[in-house]
């Protein structure tokens, strides 16, 4: 098949899928979205034969926008926009868990320093204060006093971008000193690992052990109802542990892979491009 991989820059994750498909005879077409012009009716040259798009831009803007020019190109998304356009955003994720009835953080969002100073303290201290839109856990804040939601919410209202303007206030997890990362393909799990630190942040990206994570029964149901929720795809389900289950608090539409890929046995690459395949009529693949 003739993969397009939209990109704009080219990390171990990337690095890693290129080669499981280029191995396979699969020819790849590299979209760098920082010089591709996408056409209203016109498909670019160098999308016209593709047999399918996965999206691994950085940037959420340009993920949203590729992926709604491709689907109306009529070339198969991974992932479609429509779990893109979920997924970039916690509010819609939270909402769109919380109406499919799956455990997840309780949350509030205001629009005012007034009104989330107001959601802050319904929780009381700590509780976490997020950006709507990002990743890597950056821009995140444990609040932990009065003091600090003054000045917190202060520095976010005078940032100049419309989403600083929007407070997503959620309750502070106790968890066990880690969470869990659950690669997905359509809600079947491929691995899991679990992000072990000191700090209340376990992300990989800020320098958190992981080491490999046996899922049960409920874990595997929660990953699987989490999926379809948003719609399917290649994804990673973020779970953290509580005294009454686990709690779905995140679902990642361009997930990265590579620390999960050294932490457990199951070749993560392999099993996604299998996956892949098999979103591909029989006859192309051959």
């Amino acid at each position: 098949m003739n993969v397009g991989l939209l990109y704009s820059r080219i990390r171990k994750d990337e690095k890693l899928l290129l080669a499981e498909l280029r191995e396979r005879g699969h020819e790849v077409t590299k979209i760098d979205v920082r010089k591709e012009t996408f056409d209203l009716t016109d498909v670019p040259d160098d999308m016209a034969n593709l047999d399918l798009v996965i999206d691994r831009c950085l940037a959420t803007s340009r993920s949203l926008y590729a992926t709604q020019f491709c689907e109306a190109y009529g070339i198969p998304v991974v992932n479609s926009n429509e779990t893109a356009d979920i997924c970039a955003d916690k509010v819609k994720t939270s909402l769109t868990l919380s109406g499919g009835g799956i455990p997840t953080p309780a949350t509030k969002v205001a629009f005012t320093t007034d009104s989330a100073m107001e959601a802050i303290e319904s929780f009381g201290y700590p509780c976490v204060l997020k950006p709507v839109v990002g990743s890597w856990g950056r821009l995140m804040a444990k609040i932990d006093s009065k003091s600090a939601a003054e000045a917190i919410l202060e520095h976010k209202a005078t940032l100049g971008h419309y989403e600083h303007k929007v407070f997503y206030v959620q309750e502070f997890v106790d968890k066990p000193g880690r969470d869990i990362r659950v690669l997905a393909l359509d809600g079947e799990p491929v691995a899991a690992m679990a992000r072990h630190d000191d700090h209340w942040l376990t992300n990989a990206a800020k320098g958190a052990e992981t080491t490999t994570f046996e899922l049960d029964a409920e874990a595997e149901s929660l990953v699987e109802q989490a999926s379809d929720a948003v719609g399917g795809g290649l994804l990673g389900v973020d779970l953290m542990e509580t005294e009454s289950g686990y709690t779905v608090h995140e679902v990642n539409h361009t997930v990265e892979f590579k620390a999960l890929n050294e932490a457990v046995d199951a070749d993560v690459p392999a099993a996604v491009v299998d996956w892949l395949e098999s979103k591909i009529p029989a006859e192309v693949v051959a």
